[in-house]
């Protein structure tokens, strides 16, 4: 089937779009995964504050990664959002086990987050050629990611 051909169920995704979504999908299951270990265990001076500031980061990474999962849905891709899927194939670094002190929390996820922007940025391109319907739901995932990183990191800085 050529790419992006409309048959009897719809439009149907290329393998370089399914790869990119399925690619986006899995490392914002990890952010999301990553991002309540983080809520769970970070202590310290500023702990409430980046404690809610985590849970609000987590479900907007949720609510974004549904939204991708249900693109991908719609062009006849099967998204994999298995645990071992998501360990094998995620672009993002481990998060730290234990206890992490706040300010470490702080740059251990704005990492985080700036790694599945980088992603997000690498495929956008490719994406937009593709399905542009697509590449605008990135458009809103870099929007609200770059925005959760700078007021995350923003703990840590001094005017």
């Amino acid at each position: 089937m050529a790419e992006n051909e409309t048959n009897d169920e719809g439009v149907t995704a290329s393998e370089k779009l399914k790869a990119n979504l399925q690619r986006v999908l899995v490392n914002l299951v990890d952010l999301h995964v990553q991002g309540k270990q983080a809520h769970w265990n970070v202590t310290g001076r500023g702990f409430r504050t980046l404690h809610l500031q985590l849970d609000e980061l987590v479900a907007a990474v949720r609510e974004h990664s549904d939204v991708i999962a249900e693109r991908m849905r719609a062009l006849n891709v099967v998204p994999d959002g298995r645990a071992e899927t998501i360990a094998a194939t995620s672009d993002l670094a481990d998060y730290p086990a234990g206890l992490v002190n706040v300010n470490e929390t702080i740059d251990a996820v704005t990492a985080r987050i700036r790694q599945a922007v980088a992603v997000v940025r690498e495929v956008h391109d490719d994406v937009d050629a593709e399905d542009p319907t697509s590449a605008d739901l990135l458009h809103a995932l870099l929007e609200d990611l770059e925005k959760h990183a700078w007021m995350i990191s923003s703990e840590n800085r001094e005017a």
